[in-house]
């Protein structure tokens, strides 16, 4: 049996509940009227499952029933199950631990069908916060019904918060400079994915960019003024400078004036009493136009100052602050200053991520949430592998320290290529680990995951997609730097130094062995529930995206050598860009809005017109 979270007690015992035409789910009259959404999903489940449909009633229930119900003996997030041949029943310890039961009610279903296994479950969570944070800005500007699936899948999972990075990408009134070359979230959205979230027993918190991270805002005509560094308008696009300088200068009043209109704007769209105002990467503080203040002040106390002015009005307003870690974490003299009611999220993405900064937040008291990654960001196919490993270590210092919770975050970087679908093994793990405070080693868990989320019989698809990620030579990453440093009219040599230390030598080994992969995907599909085989083309698509990288990493670097065209036919290589392109484009825009999908685009045009020229 497959449970993801793993849960803390599970007895197996012998015998099978049979589900049949007159099978009823009952909610009990402890439930509260939210309880029928959890009823529906599981009803859901069973259908198309199991071949039948319950239906849901509520009062006592009778044998043979799928009984829910809440009992306040148990923990707000805990729940229990017993299946036994009589009939099965769900408690929990609040409507949204329900929720949990019958998550996990629904994964039994999706493997066993009509005949459930009898089984006693005691379960609760390691962690009260386990979240997801998804970037909205950074490329991809997700649909309302995709973002909803979302919801959907965390539901499943047990995941309880989830977090959209906003920096630009919402339709703010009275400032269509910020917004109007995008396709932003609106508000009716945002309340709608409020209500969508609320009842599956997820919080929807409002995530904004308040400080760093500012470049839509900060590079237009009418706001360039609140800019730390001068001239910050009128640039040509550049996704390495969306992600770099754009630093609100604290020393112009208007700049928090502004700031604050933005956040009253913005929060009341949510239920929730949190609010994450980011604040993170302030790489330009003190060094423009508030180099003096920095002079006189120091750069730390300039930020902690911005900071709890916004924490102060925040609470004013009855909120609960979030922000960003990694400047407080420079600054630990200062850790004293962010007040016991302010939550800190302390982000790191490595495999091997240090202790460091949870201990000495811990140390200062400060109250934390780890935040691991994803690991899709500048990918085609997330980082599997990384993102494991950096969920599984992340949690563990949280247990260590005593954070009291988890965001995983789902960045975009450079245009947020990597198709969402990418991003759910690694939002799993996290559900997984900080749940239980475990999970099974790598291969098993993609395994389950394999099966249990994709209904691949083989349980092998993550394994190959672990093994395509792998085979990337010449990044996404240093196919947009190289673009926009030849852009910028970078010197040769320092092209050459930035963008060839990965051995091209690599690409007919890594091209060949994802051919390879590429067939095994076809093999696996046919051991796929039907529903599920949408996701080959998808792969496909990501999998010769990687390829023909790598082929034009290749041919660049023959052209570094002054080799150009030798051994490749440039305007093939381009035309078969252009096709990869047109699949992307389709695949995009079934789940996304148009968003940055034409700057994503432009790279590929780059690449395909600089093929065909140097091959005359």
């Amino acid at each position: 049996m497959i449970l993801l979270p793993t849960p803390k007690h599970v007895t197996e015992k012998e015998g099978n509940l049979k589900l049949n035409l007159g099978t009823v789910i009952v909610i009990d009259p402890s439930c509260p009227a939210g309880t029928l959404v959890y009823a529906r999903m599981l009803q859901e489940e069973i259908l198309k499952w199991a071949g039948l449909e319950p239906a849901v009633v509520r009062g006592a229930a009778q044998k043979g029933d799928i009984c829910l119900k809440t009992d306040d003996t148990l923990a707000d997030q805990a729940y229990r199950i017993e299946i036994t041949g009589d009939g099965a029943l769900l408690c929990g310890g609040s409507n949204t631990a329900v929720g949990y039961a019958v998550s996990t009610l629904r994964q039994i279903v999706r493997q066993y069908a009509g005949l459930l296994p009898c089984v006693s479950i005691e379960d609760e969570p390691m962690l009260k916060a386990r979240g997801f944070y998804h970037d909205a800005t950074r490329g991809r500007i997700q649909t309302l019904p995709n973002l909803k699936k979302m919801a959907d899948t965390m539901a499943f999972y047990k995941l309880n918060q989830l977090q959209l990075n906003v920096e630009h990408t919402y339709l703010f009134r009275g400032m269509p400079e910020l917004w109007r070359d995008d396709t932003p979230l609106t508000a009716e959205e945002i309340m709608e994915l409020d209500d969508y979230c609320y009842e599956r027993g997820i919080e929807l918190v409002p995530s904004l960019a308040t400080f760093g991270h500012l470049h839509k805002l900060l590079s237009s005509r009418s706001y360039e003024q609140l800019c730390e560094m001068p001239d910050s308008a009128g640039r040509p696009f550049s996704f390495e400078d969306r992600m770099a300088l754009h630093t609100v200068n604290v020393s112009n009043p208007d700049s928090m004036k502004l700031i604050k209109e933005m956040i009253a704007e913005y929060m009341v769209l949510f239920r929730t009493k949190k609010f994450n105002i980011c604040a993170d990467e302030t790489f330009a503080l003190g060094k423009g136009r508030s180099k003096a203040l920095a002079d006189e002040k120091g750069v730390g106390t300039l930020y902690v100052d911005y900071i709890s002015e916004l924490f102060d009005f925040l609470k004013k307003a009855g909120r609960e602050p979030m922000f960003w870690g990694d400047i407080i974490c420079r600054h630990p003299e200062l850790a004293d200053r962010i007040p016991k009611d302010v939550i800190c999220l302390n982000w790191g993405y490595s495999p091997t991520q240090r202790e460091y900064e949870t201990q000495i937040l811990a140390e200062a008291g400060v109250v934390q949430y780890v935040c691991p990654g994803a690991c899709g960001w500048n990918t085609w196919i997330n980082l599997l592998s990384n993102s494991y490993y950096n969920v599984k270590i992340m949690t563990g210092y949280a247990k260590k320290h005593g954070a009291v919770g988890m965001l995983n975050t789902d960045w975009g970087d450079f245009g947020h290529i990597n198709h969402p679908v990418f991003s759910i093994p690694g939002m799993i793990y996290g559900a997984a680990f900080a749940w239980s405070g475990d999970a099974p080693e790598f291969g098993e868990i993609n395994r389950q995951i394999s099966e249990l989320e994709f209904a691949d019989g083989s349980g092998e698809l993550l394994g190959c997609l672990a093994e395509m990620s792998d085979e990337m030579r010449f990044s996404w990453h240093n196919a947009v730097k190289l673009k926009e440093h030849t852009q910028k009219g970078f010197a040769r040599e320092k092209l050459a130094e930035l963008f060839w230390q990965e051995d091209m030598g690599k690409v007919p080994a890594s091209n060949e062995k994802l051919t390879r992969l590429e067939e095994k995907v076809r093999v696996i599909s046919r051991s796929m529930d039907s529903s599920r085989r949408g996701i080959v083309a998808i792969v496909l698509s990501a999998s010769e995206a990687i390829r023909l990288f790598n082929e034009v990493g290749v041919y660049l670097s023959r052209m570094k050598d002054g080799k150009a065209g030798e051994g490749q036919d440039g305007f093939a290589l381009a035309e078969r860009l252009e096709n990869c392109l047109y699949h992307y484009k389709k695949q995009w825009l079934e789940n996304s809005k148009q968003s940055d999908l034409e700057r994503v685009a432009e790279v590929f045009y780059w690449y395909a017109d600089l093929l065909r020229k140097s091959s005359k």
